[in-house]
């Protein structure tokens, strides 16, 4: 949620959603609808702000999260209205119920509008008639609305990652155990596939106490019924991708999977939303950040800001890239003789992201640089 607005302008001093109407309702550009409409969500209830074209407040209130008391609260207003909410947790359902009774939605970016409105007075009224002030003068940070069919691709693939991360939380603590016998399981340490058939024909071997035994066994039955999970959410992750030409291509790239090759393209989207690969790899978070002062410039560690699937796809992905592409094998070693491996690992993710939004932007796929074979499609989800 944004805080508002005492500091904003110097007029803005004890009434600070009022005075903020006086700074930002003059925008040069004519709002061409009636009614203006700030939405202050949140998970029981929403706070409605109601604003006219002069920027008088016609209602203000609270209701139910449910389409019904939207509905009931908004009727005197909704010929030729808009509103605005911030995109927060679990907005699509807010947004699809304006969507459906307003002539318009608009979607505003949370960190960039408290950076327009910023203040230690903070109520649900203030954020609501903020953004209503913002909405009609035109100054709404927008972001971005993906399509239905990404949104719920984007949620079958977050599906996955809970379950992989819980499989391996689950495998920890199976290590873990380890620790009590060192002498037995010193030789489990260095299997590839320690949970595999031969990893866990030598945990059944492991001479150990009652309740570790207890503790091992359920560990194991918990890890094939969360793999069994794993199978069918790669089944939904299929049915809802299985005719993207973006995901068939991404999968050329070398180190990309199904799983990556999905989940690049469910965040991205829509590639012709970023003017170009730079633009792609700041939404990422891809870029390092820069602190300039006196004609001087440093960069810094990679921004925090971002999407974090995407960052976290493309760095990821950079190690069996290098596998399979020579030339982003020579780009990491020679960096990470300077600037070390995790550096180095930054950048060939970075080229990695560049040449998926050239491949994206000029639809076309992946051409070796060299005489190797190229990688399979038909790869499992990994």
């Amino acid at each position: 949620m944004i805080t508002v607005a005492t500091r904003v302008h110097p007029l803005v001093v004890s009434r600070a959603y009022e005075g903020l109407s006086n700074v930002i309702g003059n925008g040069d550009a004519p709002m061409s609808y009636d009614y203006h409409i700030g939405v202050d969500y949140h998970k029981a209830y929403t706070h409605l702000v109601v604003q006219d074209d002069g920027g008088k407040v016609l209602r203000s209130g609270k209701v139910k999260n449910d389409p019904r008391s939207l509905a009931g609260f908004l009727a005197p207003y909704l010929e030729n209205s808009h509103a605005v909410m911030e995109a927060s947790r679990n907005w699509t359902v807010m947004y699809d119920w304006l969507d459906e009774l307003c002539d318009d939605v608009v979607l505003a970016h949370p960190l960039k509008v408290k950076a327009i409105a910023d203040a230690k007075i903070k109520t649900d009224k203030i954020d609501a008639t903020i953004l209503a002030h913002l909405l009609r003068a035109d100054l709404i940070p927008q972001a971005y609305v993906p399509c239905e069919v990404a949104r719920e691709l984007r949620q079958a693939l977050r599906e996955r990652i809970f379950f992989v991360r819980l499989r391996t939380m689950v495998k920890n603590r199976v290590v873990t155990i380890f620790d009590r016998y060192p002498e037995q399981t010193r030789a489990l340490r260095e299997m590839s596939d320690l949970f595999g058939k031969i990893g866990r024909g030598q945990l059944a071997l492991l001479s150990v106490s009652t309740i570790d035994r207890e503790h091992i066994d359920r560990a194991l039955a918990f890890i094939d019924d969360i793999n069994h999970r794993i199978r069918e959410s790669e089944k939904t992750i299929r049915r809802f991708s299985s005719d993207n030409a973006d995901v068939k291509r991404l999968k050329t790239m070398p180190g990309v999977g199904e799983f990556f090759a999905r989940l690049i393209a469910a965040e991205i989207d829509d590639v012709s939303r970023f003017r170009s690969a730079k633009k792609l790899a700041a939404y990422a978070g891809l870029v390092p950040s820069t602190y300039a002062s006196g004609g001087k410039c440093w960069n810094g560690r990679i921004i925090k800001a971002g999407n974090k699937w995407l960052r976290w796809a493309f760095v990821e992905a950079s190690i069996p890239a290098m596998r399979a592409e020579p030339a982003l094998k020579f780009e990491y070693e020679r960096l990470k003789a300077t600037k070390g491996a995790n550096r180095a690992k930054v950048v060939v993710a970075r080229k990695l992201l560049t040449i998926a939004y050239q491949m994206l932007r000029d639809q076309r796929d992946y051409e070796r640089r060299d005489a190797l074979e190229r990688p399979s499609s038909s790869s499992r989800l990994s």
